[in-house]
Order: structure tokens, then C-alpha cells, then sequence
């Protein structure tokens, strides 16, 4: 792989996504909801190497998806309700954000809507679930422990 060099003399590291420390604006976790969790599991282990590790959280379970030594996503199961109106499975990418509440309460008023208002994963992170302005889904997150100001 090369890498690039900033000032002709001493090469940068190569870019990579900082998932769970990147800076407020950023992107910094990806989540899969899945019809079948088992056989998302099995697909990613197989294609990418990736482990699989089971997380409680707010009464339920997750799984966390890492990759030498390294978190690159998490997955969950959707519930039997969204599976029984055939909801697929998708992808949500989360951007990190300073203030929880306040940029949840910003998508209103741009044209966004909040579709899952913030709350708390437990001991991992403050969530929310917004469309933008042209209907994408994306998630905002604020690590745990982090409250709005």
C-alpha cells in the first residue's frame, strides 16, 4: 500500500474511518438491522473475517462486529414486527455529534425529521434516528456518558 507523503519528507499514515473516536461531524459507527441476524452474522464472518461478540444492551442483545482486533460495526435483529411488514435488512451509518438533543432538534426545521428521538444505549452511546431533508436515514451519536452542552 502507499502511503502519502505531506511535506516530502515524512509519509502520513494511510486514511481510515475512526469509529467511536471521531470527531463531532464525523462518521462513527455503522449498524445492521437484519431479518435474519444468525445468517448475517455467517455472511460477514465468511466474507470479511470479521468476528462476531455478543453485547447486552437495554434489556436485549447485539452483536459487535470486529476486524483484527478492531470494531467495525455493529448488528442487530429486527424485531418480528418489521420483518412482518417486510422491512429489509439495511444499513445505518452514525455521524458523532456534539449535542445530542440540539442536533436532533436542527432536522425539523432543515426539512428533516426525527424519526427515533434520543436515548440511551446502555454503556455505549446517546442515539437518535433522523431522515434528512431528502429522506435518508441516518444516525446521530453522542458516546456514553455524554450529555447535551
Amino acid at each position: 500500500m502507499q502511503r502519502r507523503v505531506t511535506n516530502g519528507t515524512s509519509p502520513a499514515p494511510p486514511a481510515r474511518l475512526q469509529l467511536l473516536n471521531a470527531s463531532p461531524g464525523r462518521f462513527c459507527w455503522l449498524d445492521l438491522a437484519a431479518r435474519d441476524a444468525r445468517e448475517a452474522v455467517r455472511f460477514y464472518e465468511g466474507l470479511f473475517g470479521w468476528s462476531a461478540s455478543t453485547q447486552a444492551a437495554n434489556g436485549g442483545v447485539f452483536q459487535r462486529f470486529v476486524h483484527r482486533g478492531e470494531d467495525v460495526g455493529s448488528l442487530y435483529q429486527l424485531s418480528a414486527a418489521l420483518v412482518a411488514r417486510d422491512a429489509p435488512s439495511h444499513w445505518l451509518p452514525y455521524v458523532a455529534v456534539d449535542d445530542l438533543d440540539a442536533a436532533a432538534q436542527r432536522a425539523g426545521p432543515l426539512g428533516g425529521a426525527v424519526l427515533v428521538a434520543p436515548f440511551e444505549v446502555s454503556n455505549v452511546a446517546r442515539i437518535a434516528l433522523i431522515a434528512d431533508a431528502v429522506g435518508a436515514h441516518v444516525g446521530l451519536w453522542a458516546p456514553h456518558g455524554k450529555r447535551a452542552g
